[in-house]
């Protein structure tokens, strides 16, 4: 029994180091993003009363996914998690999430870069991460952008804050809609997550202290939804308008070219940010005679007072911007 039992122990050792480089092997493999061919699966039948009420549930279609990529990538994803640190006592330390949640390269390329100005800005390196897809130039696989990882990112998260100190800060990019943010991950997988279904995970975690900011056409309609005294939230767009900037090959959208690319690498408050990013926003529309998208800000009144104890820690140097700026596209 001893050596059945060592043999046994032998085996588990080497698959949990096969396992190891596989899922290393995973995170540098070159992979080309997704791309859109068949329609969404069942959301295309649905009236909008429907629609809205599977979106609030947080309803997706996995389609066709391949069961080996998607055990490497959740052991990817379990690695980040384990490494993520337990908060300071006394300290307002920032966990930063951000979510590409559609495979076109745009999302991902600024999902990556704005976990990385995010992270800088608030001091919060160790507790980040990044949730997208292949961003077309061969950075390192990251475990995908999709509202289920987003679920299990923020619950893990949740266990690790002092919910009356510490602060969340959620970026999501991707394509929008009237009733929420879409999820379409290529052919694989299709969802939305609407502000009823994130205002309910926030509330399921007890998530209170959040800077939410969404970079997508609709944007606006999270405002309501997520709006209290302990909520700061930026929009790219007013409910019932378009934002800009989204084409596949371009490296920013208008959003978060001005936001993220610009005014918070700047050593200034984020309302000041805020403001400074709608401000350029509405000059490009201008310039280019578009139907103005009207990004929304609003900082509650308790969330002013974390905002300035983390505000405090932004560097005082500004940083470059970096990519093809998204007015690009219209040149």
């Amino acid at each position: 029994m001893r050596i059945k039992r060592g043999f046994l122990a032998i085996i588990a050792g080497v698959a949990g180091v096969v396992a190891g480089v596989a899922g290393a092997a995973f995170a540098q493999q070159a992979e080309q993003p997704g791309a859109h061919g068949a329609p969404p699966p069942f959301f295309n039948a649905l009236t909008p009363e429907q629609a809205a009420y599977y979106a609030g549930g947080g309803s997706t279609v996995e389609h066709h996914r391949d069961p080996v990529r998607a055990l490497a990538e959740a052991r990817l994803l379990e690695r980040q998690l384990a490494a993520l640190p337990a908060q300071r006592k006394g300290v307002v330390d920032t966990y930063v999430v951000s979510i590409a949640l559609d495979s076109d390269a745009v999302f991902s390329r600024e999902a990556r870069e704005a976990g990385r100005v995010l992270a800088r800005r608030y001091d919060a390196a160790a507790r980040t991460i990044t949730l997208a897809g292949p961003d077309g130039r061969g950075a390192p696989r990251l475990a995908r952008g999709s509202p289920a990882n987003l679920d299990l990112v923020l619950a893990r998260i949740a266990e690790l804050i002092d919910r009356d100190e510490d602060v969340v800060i959620l970026y999501t990019t991707s394509h929008g809609a009237p009733f929420g943010i879409v999820y379409n991950y290529g052919d694989e997988g299709w969802g939305v997550v609407s502000p009823t279904r994130l205002q309910t995970v926030f509330e399921v975690l007890g998530i209170r202290q959040r800077l939410v900011i969404v970079s997508a056409c609709f944007s606006g309609v999270f405002v309501p939804a997520l709006a209290n005294s302990d909520t700061a939230i930026l929009t790219a767009a007013s409910g019932d308008r378009t934002s800009f900037g989204c084409r596949s090959d371009n490296d920013w959208t208008f959003f978060g070219d001005a936001l993220v690319n610009q005014a918070l690498r700047k050593p200034q408050p984020l309302e000041k940010a805020g403001a400074e990013a709608t401000a350029l926003i509405g000059k490009w529309e201008g310039d280019a005679r578009l139907n103005p998208s009207m990004p929304q800000m609003l900082i509650g009144e308790r969330a002013r007072r974390w905002l300035a104890a983390i505000d405090k820690r932004v560097p005082a140097t500004a940083g470059a911007p970096v990519g093809r700026p998204a007015t690009a596209i219209l040149q």
